[in-house]
């Protein structure tokens, strides 16, 4: 479906530990601050999308969270829907407020996700990432991290002293060095180039600038990723205010950014030649928005492990297959470049509390096309792409978002 909705506003907190706050806290910063950003009450919004995925979890707070989050706001006596999807959660919240704006059914609506995975119990906190994958069929990630499909094979599943993502983007890391060449300097080269990046975002959980020397030498975790290749553990919370373009005109909104296209599309089974969750979602998301990868000026991509990005480059269109090292070795991909990619420091710098990462992609898109970004802002950006991939099914994310914005 086409999109004929608008970004009204955008807010989220620092990205970190945040031991001292609760779900609704952090919750109520990025509301208000997005309600403030467009300029309206909460009394205005007509429906509520509420992402949280962990936070069940850890803080035992199930089914109603959003209900619960925006009563103490104020808001009652309207629609609130909550979203769970994994990695995606709340850009999936996005997805659907969109749609029911481009449907008519509401004209100002809210979305946005919040997350705590800080716990001082470790066990407690991956069990949210062993949880997104299918539970029933454990062999399945065994046989993909092995290469083994016989399911007679040895038991791989490592010990859980890490999620057990980390192992999966381990072994695509490793197949992709296979295809294209690409090297673990490579990698350690884009968790750098993100890190100038972090330091230019208030927002980002870090701030300090790392070396591919530093990268490379970092705590190896699952080979070829190292400590600081891989997104940390985060809490905080992200929003949007989103409107229909007659609503935006209504209220005065004096910078709406457009959304172009905004779909949702699920894992399916991989076998060769069959395209990847990523490739089928950017294809139909180009397509919905008119716009082909080569008019994207500026990319926030789901890079919970630095590999991840550049095999992404290659799955969104932005090179040829086997030139992602090219890629970031000419520069490409930094700020100054021809298409900048993860310019809030991606999940690596910036962070990922799983539930509100997708609606911080946003974030960072929409004052990147206002001209907001201060010292971080890309030169005249006017098409935006927002990638955000959660779980795994069939050895490829099990959940995954593609939005274009434009200016």
């Amino acid at each position: 479906m086409k999109q004929n909705a608008v970004v009204a506003g955008v807010g989220m907190t620092r990205f970190g530990k945040h031991l001292d706050r609760g779900l609704a806290d952090l919750a109520h910063e990025a509301i208000r601050a997005a309600l403030d950003d467009a300029g309206i009450a909460i009394g205005d919004v007509q429906a509520v999308w509420a992402g949280t995925a962990g936070a069940s979890v850890i803080t035992g707070q199930v089914c109603i969270a959003g209900q619960a989050i925006v009563r103490s706001l104020g808001l009652g006596d309207v629609p609130v829907v909550n979203v769970e999807n994994a990695c995606a959660t709340s850009s999936t919240a996005f997805q659907q407020a969109c749609s029911f704006v481009t449907a008519g059914i509401h004209d100002v609506v809210l979305a946005f996700g919040v997350e705590k995975l800080y716990h001082h119990d470790r066990a407690r906190t991956f069990s949210v990432f062993a949880g997104c994958v299918d539970v029933e069929k454990p062999r399945d990630v065994d046989a993909f991290l092995t290469g083994d499909l016989d399911p007679t094979a040895l038991d791989a599943r490592p010990s859980r002293k890490r999620s057990v993502f980390m192992d999966i983007y381990s072994r695509w890391a490793r197949d992709y060095m296979a295809q294209s060449g690409a090297t673990a300097q490579d990698f350690a080269a884009i968790s750098a180039k993100n890190s100038v990046h972090g330091r230019l975002n208030p927002k980002a959980q870090f701030h300090n600038v790392v070396t591919i020397e530093e990268v490379l030498g970092s705590e190896m975790i699952a080979p070829p990723l190292t400590m600081l290749m891989c997104s940390p553990l985060g809490d905080g919370a992200s929003a949007a205010v989103i409107m229909s373009p007659a609503a935006a005109a209504r209220y005065g909104i004096r910078r709406p950014v457009k959304v172009l296209s905004s779909l949702l599309t699920s894992g399916q089974d991989l076998s060769p030649g069959v395209p990847s969750i990523a490739q089928i979602g950017a294809k139909r998301a180009y397509e919905q928005a008119g716009v082909g990868p080569e008019e994207i000026d500026i990319v926030e991509l789901h890079d919970a492990s630095s590999p991840a990005e550049m095999i992404y480059y290659e799955s969104l269109g932005l090179c040829a297959v086997g030139d992602g090292p090219k890629m970031i070795a000419e520069g490409t991909t930094s700020l100054g470049g021809r298409v900048p990619v993860n310019t809030s420091g991606g999940l690596v710098r910036k962070g990922h509390p799983i539930g509100a990462t997708g609606i911080s992609q946003i974030y960072e898109l929409v004052l990147q096309l206002r001209g907001d970004a201060g010292a971080r802002q890309v030169n005249g950006a006017r098409i935006a792409l927002a990638e955000n991939g959660g779980g795994f099914i069939g050895g490829d994310a099990a959940a995954l978002t593609m939005t274009v914005l434009g200016r």
